[in-house]
């Protein structure tokens, strides 16, 4: 299964300052959609977004719920919903992927907000 990545001519969402907070995979892995208490969080490219909002699709049994928790860049560029792809290496991507990844990144910059970056 795939899907189309986003117009570039969105006008919705936070364009807001990023967030400070620094999650470990491990931490941002608490942040899937399961606990309800918690929000969901998706990171592209290390930058962590809350996709609260969007719980729906994010969340257990969403559409897009694979993605949660995770830092989902190599799929949003290969356009993919596979979980072998649902990591953060982008190495060897083509040049139509990247760009691909770069559109995602800017739907979700207007979107949703930035709560922090994912580190090692």
């Amino acid at each position: 299964m795939t899907f189309t990545p986003p117009g570039q001519n969105s006008t919705r969402g936070n364009l807001g300052p990023e967030g400070t907070e620094s999650f470990t995979p491990a931490q941002l892995a608490q942040f899937d959609g399961k606990d309800e208490s918690k929000p969901v969080y998706i990171a592209i490219r290390g930058v962590v977004f809350d996709c609260t909002t969007g719980r729906s699709m994010y969340g257990p049994g969403g559409s897009y719920g694979i993605f949660a928790g995770k830092d989902a860049s190599r799929a949003l560029a290969k356009s993919s919903l596979k979980a072998e792809d649902v990591v953060a290496d982008i190495q060897g991507l083509t040049e139509k992927e990247v760009e691909t990844l770069e559109q995602w990144e800017t739907f979700y910059r207007k979107k949703y907000p930035v709560v922090g970056r994912l580190v090692q």
